[in-house]
C-alpha cells in the first residue's frame, strides 16, 4: 500500500490513478496532517508526498516518518516543482527519493517500483555490500 499526500487534487488524482494501474493500493490525502495519520493507521509499504502543503509540509511529514520507531523504515518520495536534485533539505528531512514536477506516470511507477524492490519486505533498508 502506498500513502499519497497532494493537496492539488488533479495532481492527486495523477498519482493515485497512475499507482493503481500499476496494481498498487492508495491511500490519498490532500495535506500533511491526513497523510501523518494515514501512515500511522495503515504503515504502508511507501509514501509520495508534495513538498508545499498545509496544515504540515512534505519535509515536516518526512521528519515525523523519520523520528518514529514504528514508521521511519518507510521509503518516503518527495514530489516537487521547486526543489531541484541534490536539494539539501530533502537529504536533511531523510527521503528517500526526490520525484520532479512534472513527472510522466511512467517516472512514478518505475520510481516506486525501485524503491520497494530496493527496501525488503522487513521493512529495512538494504545492507550494504
Amino acid at each position: 500500500m502506498i500513502v499519497v499526500a497532494e493537496d492539488h487534487e488533479d495532481i492527486r488524482y495523477v498519482l493515485t490513478r497512475s499507482l493503481e494501474r500499476a496494481g498498487h493500493q492508495v491511500v490519498a490525502a490532500a495535506d500533511g496532517a491526513a497523510a501523518l495519520a494515514a501512515v500511522r493507521e495503515h504503515v504502508p509499504d511507501l509514501v509520495i508526498t508534495d513538498v508545499d502543503m498545509p496544515h504540515m509540509t512534505g519535509l515536516d511529514l518526512c521528519r515525523a516518518i523519520r523520528s518514529d520507531q514504528e514508521l521511519q523504515h518507510i521509503p518516503v518520495v518527495l514530489a516537487s516543482g521547486s526543489m531541484l536534485p541534490g536539494d539539501s533539505r530533502a537529504t536533511e528531512a531523510g527521503a528517500s527519493a526526490l520525484l520532479l514536477k512534472p513527472f510522466v506516470p511512467g517516472q512514478l511507477v518505475e520510481l516506486v517500483s525501485n524503491l520497494l524492490t530496493a527496501w525488503p519486505a522487513a521493512g529495512r533498508p538494504p545492507a550494504a555490500g
